[in-house]
């Protein structure tokens, strides 16, 4: 029998384990979204070309995206801890590199690499989480993960900012500032973190699934990245990259059938929670990334603000995130009722979209605020909250695969979301700025206008006034699409099954080893009067 001495060290040691646990999780958000304003210092720094910057970018999106669920099945296979602390150093000598980098072709290798860090650190915390906490009172946990990954998507324009404009800092500490950060977790979780996850003598990796998974993903994301753009969407290119994609992916399909074991197990893909949780996850990833970049963007161009001064209106959408996780969260903890909250989260998001797709160069600031505001609830009511629904439906030998198969389509949703949007806006900016040139009896440069190396305040008045016009425009327009998506994921969102979390680490009647619940199992003071096993706090 545990006395309160052992009970109280297990407490604290649950508690520490978990701080540790966010600081991974919101460096590496983080990391993703802070070189956005702070990547035309960057590149001009290192005398890099357009395409350059766009690979700063593409580098790291493909190598955290297609690598996740190669993750996801790896946690199931080997020690978690040991994944984790292998994905942490790996992030941290990256970050390093990358803050050293020379040129821009070394930048982009060290971002790639940077990447499967990234990847494997998200989907291994909540992995972990999963394997530490019941379904049930991991909602309570769920608002605390939605309000790190706000803070660390929306804030990272704004520090990244911040640090470039600032001299005897500048852009390099942009890779910097997560590093004392990481290791602070490195040793927190090396001295706190106890699994039983040894390796199985069965254990097999799929390496060839994993090789098609991650080859088929990423043609179609560099298709996606750089059509209409490098060349037209009708074209060979895409043709070739589309066709390219899909039958990598339909090998790998094939061949997860047949292995076993495979990194993605077909029968939690096409399993009636995960399918639909997947499919709704789109619309929160593209919510998630875009609206922190394309906000960003209006804030900058079409309203004329610094980087950080538009880091800062963009605040909103953070305490919508924040706020909304950390309720539903607890409400979700005490009721063991996921989708009235998923649902009522995507009908939030659909609104905060229609209210966006109005804005254009002239618009109120507060009435902006109130659509960022509906957007960063919806998100928080429904992103962690999807991930809870596959969890709940899936034993504990494989969280890690049900774990990765969410955040990856998540993030691939958010990917494409992002470049195609970036697409339709691009094309609808040039639109709009010839429409205002033509109107202005002014002779437009063969080919359209240059809309890459806008410099606002360089432009006379009355030029500066149609381009924040035709951004404003075409910010509107980009939200109006974003609201179709919004609706396709709410109206998927109402065939979800309406059931109840589980009370346990692992499904009733399975037969993963007891030492996996021993964390809390041990602890009748974390117990509360329905048997759950709450948050130390």
């Amino acid at each position: 029998m545990s006395t309160p001495q052992s009970q109280n060290t297990a407490r604290k040691t649950i508690r520490r384990s978990l701080i540790g646990l966010l600081i991974v999780l919101g460096v590496t958000m983080l990391s993703g979204t802070i070189v956005s304003v702070a990547l035309p210092q960057i590149v001009g720094s290192l005398q890099g070309t357009q395409s350059q910057y766009t690979w700063v970018v593409t580098a790291t999106l493909l190598a955290s995206t297609a690598s996740t669920p190669v993750w996801g099945k790896l946690a199931d296979l080997f020690d978690k801890k040991l994944l984790l602390q292998i994905s942490i150093v790996l992030f941290i000598l990256a970050s390093l590199l990358c803050g050293l980098a020379q040129n821009t072709g070394q930048l982009i290798g060290f971002r790639a690499i940077q990447g499967l860090g990234m990847g494997a650190s998200q989907v291994l915390v909540q992995t972990i989480i999963g394997a530490l906490v019941s379904p049930k009172e991991r909602g309570r946990l769920n608002g605390l993960l939605g309000s790190v990954m706000a803070v660390a998507t929306v804030g990272g324009p704004l520090i990244g900012g911040a640090l470039t404009d600032i001299s005897w800092l500048g852009w390099r500490w942009c890779f910097f500032i997560g590093i004392p950060f990481m290791v602070v977790a490195l040793v927190v979780l090396a001295r706190t973190l106890h699994l039983d996850d040894a390796r199985k003598p069965d254990t097999r990796v799929d390496y060839v699934g994993a090789t098609l998974i991650a080859a088929g993903v990423s043609t179609l994301l560099l298709w996606v990245t750089f059509v209409g753009g490098s060349f037209a969407w009708l074209s060979w290119q895409t043709a070739a990259m589309v066709a390219g994609g899909v039958l990598l992916l339909a090998l790998a399909v094939w061949v997860e059938g047949r292995v076993a074991q495979p990194v993605i197990p077909l029968h939690l893909v096409t399993r009636r929670e995960t399918a639909i949780a997947i499919l709704a996850s789109v619309a929160v990833g593209m919510a998630m990334f875009g609206g922190a970049v394309f906000l960003g963007q209006y804030f900058q161009l079409a309203r004329g603000y610094s980087p950080t001064a538009a880091g800062l209106l963009t605040t909103p959408l953070m305490l919508g995130t924040m706020g909304a996780s950390t309720i539903a969260g607890w409400m979700v903890s005490r009721s063991g009722r996921v989708k009235p909250y998923v649902l009522t989260g995507l009908t939030t998001l659909t609104v905060g979209f229609i209210a966006l797709s109005f804005i254009d160069a002239d618009t109120p600031l507060p009435l902006v605020s109130l659509g960022m505001l509906a957007v960063g609830m919806g998100v928080g009511m429904s992103m962690q909250n999807l991930v809870l629904v596959v969890q709940n439906s899936v034993p504990l030998s494989e969280l890690g695969a049900a774990s990765g198969s969410i955040t990856f389509f998540r993030s691939l949703g958010g990917t494409i979301g992002v470049s195609v949007l970036g697409a339709i806006l691009a094309n609808r900016v040039a639109g709009n700025i010839t429409d205002g040139l033509a109107s202005a009896g002014i002779a437009l440069p063969e080919g359209g206008p240059d809309t890459s190396t806008l410099d606002l305040a360089g432009m006379p008045p009355f030029l500066r006034t149609i381009v924040e016009n035709a951004y404003g425009s075409a910010t509107g327009d980009l939200f109006l699409v974003a609201t179709g998506i919004a609706v396709v994921g709410l109206a998927v969102a109402f065939f979800l099954p309406d059931v109840r979390l589980r009370d346990t680490i692992d499904m009733p009647g399975s037969t993963t080893t007891e030492a996996a619940q021993k964390p809390t199992d041990q602890d009748p003071e974390l117990q509360d009067k329905d048997g759950d096993h709450p948050l130390p706090t």
